[in-house]
């Protein structure tokens, strides 16, 4: 797409461990969105049905507070596709806009007891374009989400241009970066938890790197929004102040410039008019993964292919079985003789 269109960086407060009204309130920001003209809404890390920081509060021996609070953002997390995706997909298609959000995500394809940190493509005309599991939740994250793999690393081709997206500190990843740099983004959307310096500075420098428009999308929250929910939590944030997240979301242009925000202490929602022709002009000096590679001296391999906790070697139905233990047995010979333990 050559001609010009507007982004929209929300930076809003959750309701706090409230998936239904986190997602009528996103839907309302989708459509104020919607109405100024944005054809892409980017929404921060975990936004629904909020960030857990806890995490960072509470020390891991109060197991009770914790199996709690894990079950109370179980029951509140998002199974993609399900009745919360199909809301947001239809605020999308009214407000033909592509929308990319951050969600806890519910492993339904296997126990269903736990979580991945997800961001969730959603295309102008109301389908799930893709989703993204967030390869590596930092440090105390780990109590809440599973690592993501390789098969959701993706940009994907719109009419808007190749838009793609690392959650948080992936984008302190040189290799997560680099793929999506090789697969050609243009806009790239840096969903996160964080905020002030340096994190600003590496959104600036991932735009100049990678000669793409940047999306950064941070929550507000304040203290307060936590406590009326969880009164529990009262003795663990005593020396927080007012504002546990202060926001910080901006968008940045390929030469690395502010060309919206940062914005701080407030909720709102951020607008940018950009252009991704010009892109293209951008790395003519500079493409990381183009005339600036050396494929002859660096090689980067990303394994796509799905990692699932459980498959069945059952056969399809006409078949005897036999190619699936084919596929078993080439599977092993890949790994090598097993080693037994002594």
């Amino acid at each position: 797409m050559d001609t010009p269109f507007k982004i929209a960086a929300v930076q809003a407060t959750p309701v706090f461990l409230n998936r239904e009204a986190t997602v009528e309130k996103a839907c309302d920001l989708i459509a104020a969105a919607g109405r100024e003209g944005a054809r892409l809404i980017a929404f921060p890390e975990a936004f629904t049905p909020t960030y857990p920081d806890w995490v960072w509060a509470i020390p891991p021996g109060e197991e009770g507070l914790l199996n709690e609070l894990y079950a109370e953002l179980l029951a509140n997390a998002v199974t993609i596709p399900s009745e919360a995706t199909a809301r947001l997909c239809q605020a999308a298609k009214s407000a033909n806009a592509y929308v990319v959000i951050g969600v806890s995500e519910r492993n339904a394809e296997a126990s269903g007891g736990s979580m991945y940190n997800t961001l969730l493509y959603i295309d102008a005309q109301g389908n799930i374009l893709g989703k993204h599991r967030k390869l590596v939740p930092t440090g105390a994250e780990r109590l809440v989400w599973a690592q993501g793999d390789g098969s959701t690393l993706e940009a994907f081709d719109t009419p808007l241009g190749k838009l793609g997206g690392l959650i948080c500190w992936e984008n302190y990843m040189p290799l997560a970066r680099y793929a999506m740099y090789a697969w050609g983004t243009q806009v790239h959307v840096a969903a996160t938890w964080d905020r002030g310096e340096p994190w600003l500075s590496t959104l600036r420098h991932i735009a100049r790197e990678g000669g793409a428009f940047v999306v950064g999308c941070c929550m507000t929250l304040r203290k307060s929004d936590v406590l009326e929910k969880a009164p529990a939590l009262q003795p663990f944030y005593k020396r927080a102040g007012e504002w546990i997240n202060i926001g910080d979301s901006a968008i940045v242009n390929p030469e690395g410039e502010f060309i919206a925000g940062p914005l701080r202490k407030e909720e709102g929602i951020l607008y940018a008019e950009v252009d991704v022709a010009g892109t293209r002009g951008a790395r003519w000096l500079l493409d990381v993964a183009g005339h600036y590679a050396r494929p002859d001296v660096f090689e980067l391999t990303v394994h796509t292919e799905p990692r699932p906790v459980i498959s069945s070697s059952q056969a399809p139905p006409g078949g005897d079985g036999r190619a699936s233990q084919k596929a078993v047995r080439r599977r092993q010979a890949k790994r090598g003789p097993t080693i037994p333990s002594r």
